[in-house]
């Protein structure tokens, strides 16, 4: 039996931290949660998750930056990165796609949806 993959789920709000949760353990990965970017960085370096899941707005380290950072250090440079934003600006989506980010979703989202994506970025080429 193989080890179901790690995801890094990323948000401040409780609420979107749960339903981006469960969303993605009815696919039957393994999750691991952060409250903000900082806190996202460092678990994704000790972890080495398969994918992160990340809010855009969150305080002390965004996601843009926590984007940044995961690309620069070669540890975490090719994690899938998955960002959800409640502010689906066209500017925002191609500096999150030009940053490195495999995906831009705009909340609300299908749970349905992000298993769906999740699924497709973990597949075997």
């Amino acid at each position: 039996m193989t080890t179901p993959a790690k995801i890094l789920i990323v948000d401040d709000e409780p609420h979107m931290l749960r339903v981006t949760e469960l969303s993605v353990k009815k696919g039957g990965y393994e999750v691991l949660l952060a409250r903000d970017g900082r806190a996202a960085v460092a678990l994704a370096g000790q972890a080495q998750p398969a994918l992160i899941v990340m809010d855009l707005l969150m305080p002390e380290l965004d996601g843009m930056q926590a984007l940044r950072e995961l690309k620069q250090n070669p540890a975490t440079a090719r994690i899938p990165v998955i960002l959800l934003t409640s502010r689906g600006h066209v500017v925002t989506r191609q500096a999150a796609e030009s940053s490195g980010a495999a995906l831009f979703l705009t909340k609300p989202f299908s749970p349905t949806q992000l298993l769906k994506e999740v699924q497709r970025l973990l597949a075997p080429v």
